[in-house]
């Protein structure tokens, strides 16, 4: 068994051949949850994949909403990120230093949402590329503003009002990509909440578990498949995922995306929303 889609992905292999291509462009994602003491700013400064630049989620994201990193406006996208030399045609690539790129697939999702369907991940991200042996600088890049169209794909992104009226109607499977101590209750999620647990109805499927731990590439689509059928998933229904703040929840997006279901929605929102709201139900095992 083979990917439906498998140009959601790009191997190491095929971008060292691709780098130099002039309508390539590659974002180095990386992201950490500020209790880490981590930057990913300050980590692509020291190292990153020669050409890229940096896309910082928390940058490009709605700053008026208290939420973390929720998406901006399509002309405030278009903006910041033809200002990284991304524009129309363009063939990005995006990466990140986590194993499976859960912040690189925030932003493969996030091009999607806004029509842009040219967006690939590097398969195993920095972490396969160095372990390769493959080319890394310090060299700042300064790219020329380019012009990006972006136009809302709202069918790929669900609100807090979608997931409470989902909980009468039934209507998506919600996946809840979290670790099982966190959807089960057991532990505190990473942003402040009112309550422990998980969506009502929700289904659990760690994100981790579509990624390859040697690698930090996908796992097989046969395995990948078995996954979802195993946690009772019916990829001819709608679906939609969840996690902590709507960035590993993008894993799972597009591993669903990779066997063929192109319509699943992240919750943006997710659990930093839904535990910090006072009437939402929560269920802790």
């Amino acid at each position: 068994m083979s990917y439906a889609n498998p140009e959601a992905l790009v191997s190491t292999e095929w971008l060292a051949e691709h780098l130099g291509d002039p309508d390539v462009r590659v974002l180095d994602c990386t992201w950490h949850h500020t209790s880490t003491n981590l930057d990913g700013r300050t980590q692509y400064r020291g190292r990153h994949i020669p050409g890229s630049v940096h896309f910082d989620i928390d940058h490009i994201a709605d700053k008026s909403n208290p939420l973390p990193h929720m998406l901006p406006g399509a002309a405030d996208f278009a903006k910041k990120v033809g200002l990284l030399g991304i524009g129309d045609g363009d063939r990005i690539v995006v990466y990140d230093r986590l194993c499976g790129g859960a912040a690189a697939a925030r932003v493969w999702w996030m091009f999607r949402v806004f029509g842009c369907d040219k967006v690939a991940m590097l398969d195993g991200g920095f972490g396969k590329w160095t372990k390769e042996k493959r080319p890394a600088d310090m060299s700042m890049v300064r790219p020329e503003p380019k012009s990006l169209t972006a136009s809302y794909r709202p069918a790929l992104v669900r609100g807090l009002r979608d997931m409470t009226e989902n909980l009468v109607t039934g209507t998506a499977q919600v996946i809840d990509t979290r670790g099982p101590a966190k959807f089960d209750g057991s532990q505190e999620d990473v942003f402040p909440s009112r309550k422990l647990g998980h969506i009502p109805n929700a289904t659990n499927i760690p994100w981790a578990d579509l990624i390859q731990p040697d690698s930090g590439e996908f796992i097989a689509a046969d395995a990948l498949a078995a996954r979802f059928a195993a946690a009772g998933i019916d990829l001819q229904r709608p679906i939609v995922t969840s996690c902590a703040s709507g960035i590993t929840s993008c894993v799972v997006a597009l591993g669903l995306y990779l066997l063929g279901h192109t319509t699943a929605a992240v919750y943006d929102g997710s659990w930093a929303e839904w535990g910090l709201a006072e009437d939402t139900p929560a269920v802790a095992a």
